[in-house]
C-alpha cells in the first residue's frame, strides 16, 4: 500500500480531512478527493492562472501548492465564493459579459474576488492583479468592467 498522509483543512468553510500522497497537488485534492471540479487545471505550472484559488484570503495557482502545506489553513474554491448562491463577482462577470467558453473564469471569479474584498479596485491595480490570469477569449476589458461593477456595488469579499 502507498504511503499516505493526512490533510486537515478548511475547504468553503468546512473542515475536511484527506488521506493523500505525499506529492499531492492542492488542485488534484480539490478536484479528484473533494470532487470540486469548478477549479481547472489549465498549464499545470502556474503560468495561466486557471486553477487559481483562495489560501487563507489571498489567490494562489493551487498547480503548484502542496496539499500538505495547507494542513490547517482554509482554502476557498469557486464553489465555495457565493455561499449558496452566485458572489457579487459572478454576478457582474455575467452581467457585463466578462465571460466566453469559462474555462478561465473560476480562477478570474476567485482573483476578482479577493481583489474587491481587499479594496483594490483601481483601474492599475486591478489589471496588475488579474495578469496571472490568461484568456483567450474576453480580451479582458469586460473582466475589468465586471470587477468595477462589483466594486462599486459595494460587494465582495471571499465568500
Amino acid at each position: 500500500m502507498a504511503e499516505t498522509i493526512t490533510v486537515t483543512l478548511t475547504l468553503n468553510g468546512e473542515e475536511r480531512t484527506f488521506e493523500v500522497p505525499p506529492g499531492r497537488r492542492l488542485l488534484d485534492l480539490i478536484r479528484e478527493d473533494a470532487g470540486l471540479t469548478g477549479t481547472k487545471e489549465g498549464c499545470g505550472a502556474g503560468e495561466c492562472g486557471a486553477c487559481t484559488v483562495l489560501l487563507d484570503g489571498r489567490p494562489v495557482t493551487s498547480c503548484l501548492v502542496l496539499a500538505a502545506s495547507c494542513e490547517g489553513r482554509e482554502v476557498v474554491t469557486v464553489e465555495g465564493l457565493g455561499d449558496g448562491r452566485p458572489h457579487p463577482v459572478q454576478e457582474a462577470l455575467v452581467a457585463t459579459g466578462g465571460i466566453q467558453c469559462g474555462y478561465c473564469t473560476p480562477g478570474i471569479a476567485v482573483t476578482a474576488a479577493a481583489l474587491v474584498g481587499s479594496g483594490a479596485t483601481g483601474e492599475e491595480e486591478v489589471r496588475r492583479r488579474l495578469a496571472g490570469n490568461l484568456c483567450r477569449c474576453t480580451g479582458y476589458h469586460k473582466v475589468f468592467e465586471a470587477v468595477r461593477l462589483a466594486a462599486e456595488r459595494g460587494e465582495g469579499g471571499d465568500g
